[in-house]
């Protein structure tokens, strides 16, 4: 679609090939590709549900007439995208009636949104010295400016408190960051995205770091949460049926808040220090996850069995995300391990210091490599042909250490690097547990802002 974009405004006709299941999608993408409209050639169902015969008839009957019309039609016209000025009122009446009405425009997430009346919205203005029009980027696939007052709008409907609007702000300088890629915020796989807050930020707004962290029931880490799901529904165009293709969705994810206290009580590097930053900076950092789950329990009799343990969690649930450490967008993987402050200091009391507990899950962190070969070109088709490991090093799309030998069951990492694990500290100071995050690779890769408080 971006290429046939790109071409139709040269002038040149173009016919883009989309299946069924992403038609709605097509659409929804065209006005962040500055068109109105682009010539879709239809490929009936899905390709991998079809005998070669029904395909073959297929293409003959729908898709090739298709091609041939659009290639006759000429090129597109540019897109104009709806605009609302600030004087723009949307809507009018009680409670019900304007969520009903954000309802039907689509505005909301299914839950009742708090009206953003121009009061509320002026309340969380006066917690920036931003200019409400700033323009922080565009946001794709619609093609919409980001601004100071649409973040502000937006935190409103989540039921956000006014003195979050520095967080509000820094989460949508992510989103407009190329290097995050909101554009692909819909795809299949259905990641969502998860927000790891740090610095002092966490205790001066009340944040929650400790006992049911990632669960909902803390207003700042709830309604923050909800925020960036209502953002990339309402000024991204990430919206079920059209942009959002994920198959399996997740319900936005609560705020992530690093247990720092805990991390800098056992001598270890807070996340936001190993992102680059200092320690009383606040910081923002998302990053695009596909699934999660916990590692219960955990007990060992040395520091080594507790590594070996966090490790299978990491093998665990990765699978088809392989494609981010070789293959499709090679060393891009990055899982999260988020780990309990009281596993955290049993490690550190048996001598491991934080890079310590990452090489050593790097060396364990491993599986067979017929095996992922096995998930990243045979299980799922991601890569074509099944190529091997060695094939991949040979092309350049794999690091060399993948292929030190010919063994089928010789032991690769799930990651390209060590530091390609992420590792914070947080949840209940008193339950020996962690959890862990599957990365989505390039498609929303983590990214850090910092939040830049009021002066």
């Amino acid at each position: 679609m971006r290429a046939s974009a790109a071409v139709e405004k040269l002038g040149v006709p173009t016919a883009s090939l989309i299946c069924d299941g992403f038609v709605g999608q097509a659409t929804a993408i065209m006005p962040g590709l500055g068109v109105e409209t682009i010539p879709i050639a239809r490929i009936v169902g899905h390709v991998d549900g079809q005998s070669a015969e029904d395909l073959r008839r297929n293409i003959d009957e729908v898709t090739t007439p298709d091609v041939i019309r659009c290639l006759l039609e000429p090129a597109v016209s540019c897109a104009i995208a709806e605009n609302f000025t600030n004087d723009t009122i949307v809507g009018s009446g009680n409670f019900d009636t304007i969520n009903q009405l954000f309802l039907d425009r689509r505005w909301s997430d299914g839950l009742a949104i708090v009206p953003p009346s121009r009061d509320r919205v002026a309340s969380f203005l006066e917690h920036t010295d931003d200019d409400p029009d700033r323009i922080i980027g565009v946001l794709q696939p619609a093609g919409s400016s980001a601004t100071v007052k649409n973040v502000a709008i937006n935190g409103v409907m989540a039921n956000c408190r006014p003195e979050y609007m520095p967080v509000l702000i820094a989460i949508a300088e992510v989103l407009c960051d190329p290097a995050y890629g909101v554009e692909h915020s819909g795809d299949t796989t259905g990641g969502d995205p998860l927000i790891i807050l740090s610095g002092p930020v966490i205790e001066e707004l009340g944040f929650n770091c400790a006992g049911v962290a990632l669960r909902d029931g803390y207003q700042a880490n709830t309604s923050v949460g909800r925020f960036i799901r209502l953002y990339q529904r309402n000024v991204a165009g990430i919206l079920p049926e059209g942009a959002d293709k994920g198959t399996f969705g997740h319900t936005w994810r609560v705020v992530l808040a690093e247990h720092e206290m805990a991390a800098r009580s056992i001598g270890w590097a807070t996340f936001g220090e190993e992102r680059g930053f200092g320690p009383s900076e606040d910081l923002v950092t998302i990053g695009r996850f596909t699934s999660g789950g916990g590692i219960g329990s955990i007990y060992g009799n040395d520091s080594q069995e507790i590594v070996r343990y966090l490790a299978d969690g990491l093998v665990r649930h990765t699978s088809w995300e392989f494609i981010f450490t070789v293959g499709f967008a090679r060393g891009t993987y990055r899982p999260l391990l988020v780990i309990s402050p009281l596993v955290a200091k049993t490690l550190q009391i048996a001598g491991m210091s934080k890079d310590g507990l990452r090489t050593a899950l790097y060396e364990h962190a491993r599986l067979p490599a017929a095996k992922l070969e096995r998930y990243i070109g045979h299980w799922t088709n991601l890569l074509p042909g099944g190529p091997s490991l060695g094939q991949l090093v040979a092309d350049g799309t794999a690091a060399p250490h993948f292929a030190e030998n010919d063994d089928p069951q010789r032991l690769v990492p799930i990651v390209e690097n060590p530091e390609d694990i992420l590792i914070t500290v947080s949840g209940d100071p008193l339950r020996s547990n962690a959890y862990v995050f599957a990365s989505n690779g390039m498609h929303g890769f983590p990214t850090s802002k910092k939040i830049r408080v009021r002066a």
